[in-house]
């Protein structure tokens, strides 16, 4: 027999329950160091070279093709002078987080897989962000790649009803959003959401992170919500395991809506978000997916 499904309003209290680690020392330092700012290169190298798995990271991340820079970036505090202060803290924080969400054990569910679709998304919020030269594309960045957190977390939390919600999502065809807000009142956004604020990450990205489901309603705002719409419209991309891309018509309508008269440009850009993943998977040790978005936005384009 089913656990009786948590009522609506009750995402708080399962979020304060859920026992998470807490953050590592040197990602709440550079939260520390982020309020206040006159702080530069010199205050933000110091906790990310005390921790050495997190400067090799960074080191790797700022020579990758992600930047392209001609030359080796030897020191963190040149990949810090060169990228910005915003950049390299927004890749420690996530990295910090992709080290504590949970791996549970369930049927379709593989977090390698669920990391490959927020890193191709993030890639491509970031790419769509700077083309609408949004001052936050590196926030973009970030808020795509957590907007899903949350889902391994109510996993282990809610095993038996999250479980029945992710089958019905593939059977139904319907936006796994859409059955969280009819089950339990709230989604996997919110719950997002309230990690980041639990965590106390900037909350420029829990505000971008809740609102992803809510494409249409971001577009159509006065004036429209192009950064958060940069998200969302991230989230609409195929997942790396999916057999069929559903919701390819909303995501073009979308585009054409954030970026009007710009067919051509998604082509180029999202051949962009390709090579720059291949660049960037190894460094979080992910597999390359079969099918690339050039492959998928070609391929259902002759259906």
């Amino acid at each position: 027999m089913s656990a009786p499904l948590p009522p609506p309003g009750d995402l708080k209290e399962l979020l304060a329950s859920a026992q998470l680690p807490a953050l590592p020392q040197s990602a709440i330092r550079l939260i520390e160091l982020s309020q206040d700012a006159s702080n530069g290169p010199n205050e933000f190298s110091k906790p990310i070279e005390a921790d050495a798995g997190l400067m090799g990271q960074v080191l790797r991340f700022v020579n990758s093709s992600y930047f392209g820079f001609s030359r080796e970036i030897a020191s963190v505090k040149q990949a810090i002078a060169l990228v910005g202060v915003r950049t390299i803290k927004n890749f420690a924080l996530w990295s910090a987080v992709f080290s504590l969400i949970p791996n549970p054990k369930f049927g379709p569910f593989d977090l390698k897989n669920l990391w490959q679709d927020s890193l191709r998304r993030a890639i491509f919020a970031r790419l769509a962000g700077r083309h609408l030269k949004l001052p936050n594309a590196e926030d973009l960045f970030a808020a795509a790649l957590l907007q899903d957190m949350a889902i391994p977390l109510l996993l282990r939390e809610l095993p038996e009803q999250y479980q029945e919600l992710i089958t019905r999502c593939a059977q139904e065809r319907m936006r796994l959003s859409q059955l969280e807000r009819q089950v339990f009142g709230w989604d996997h956004a919110e719950a997002a959401a309230g990690l980041v604020r639990n965590w106390r990450l900037p909350e420029e990205f829990a505000v971008l992170i809740e609102r992803h489901p809510n494409l249409d309603a971001l577009l159509g705002a006065t004036p429209p919500q192009r950064d958060a719409a940069a998200v969302a419209l991230a989230a609409l991309l195929p997942s790396c395991r999916d057999q069929q891309w559903d919701e390819r018509g909303e995501f073009l309508s979308g585009w054409e809506r954030l970026l009007p008269g710009a067919p051509t440009l998604l082509a180029d850009l999202l051949t962009e978000v390709d090579e720059s993943f291949e660049e960037f998977a190894p460094i979080l040790k992910l597999p390359v997916p079969e099918r690339n978005l050039t492959q998928w936005i070609a391929e259902t384009a002759m259906v």
